[in-house]
């Protein structure tokens, strides 16, 4: 039988010339991943003209003195799902923990908790979310397309969502601007 490694915890990077539109330059921390598949949040676009502010007040939800913060675009499946990523200090009912790097809540009590400032030290917001099916990234990786790297919690709340398709490639000892946009044939 052959071994599989799992990206749960990771963060998944598309390479130049992915040929798909909707990944380009796609930074996707992976939330879960497993023989039946696999489930990422982006966080390395946001949505224009979309604020936590907003995302709140459409829930009845008092901001109170929370910080207002962009919303992210999670990915192109079920793009009006909210996510939360979190710091692990705080877990809800539905709260998975992501290979003790970082929580993945899809609830409307960490929201709450969030403007009560009684949620997470460190989250990020996100609408939709990548998923793949059984056996399908697994494949994904054996072509080019994607790179991982391992994540943590610095590379969620500490870089700029811009900088971090850039950010994690540096972070590897690869300089992006060298990374070619075709795959070669040997």
């Amino acid at each position: 039988m052959e071994s599989t490694a799992y990206l749960t915890g990771q963060i998944l990077l598309a390479m130049p010339g992915i040929g798909d539109p909707r990944f380009e330059r796609a930074v996707i921390a992976m939330c879960a991943h497993d023989a039946q598949g696999a489930l990422g949040i982006g966080i390395g676009e946001v949505i224009a003209g979309l604020t936590f502010h907003e995302l709140l007040g459409q829930f009845d939800i008092d901001p109170g003195n929370v910080a207002d913060a962009p919303v992210h675009a999670g990915g192109p499946v079920e793009p009006r799902r909210g996510f939360v990523l979190h710091s692990t200090d705080w877990a809800g009912q539905d709260t998975i923990d992501v290979a003790g790097r970082w929580g993945l809540s899809g609830s409307i009590d960490v929201l709450r908790a969030i403007a009560e400032q009684r949620g997470p030290s460190r989250w990020l917001v996100a609408l939709g979310y990548a998923g793949w099916g059984e056996g399908q990234l697994d494949g994904e990786m054996t072509r080019h397309g994607w790179f991982n790297i391992a994540g943590d919690a610095a590379m969620l709340f500490d870089v700029d969502t811009h900088a971090r398709w850039e950010s994690c490639f540096r972070r590897s000892g690869i300089d992006p601007r060298l990374l070619a946009n075709d795959a070669g044939n040997a």
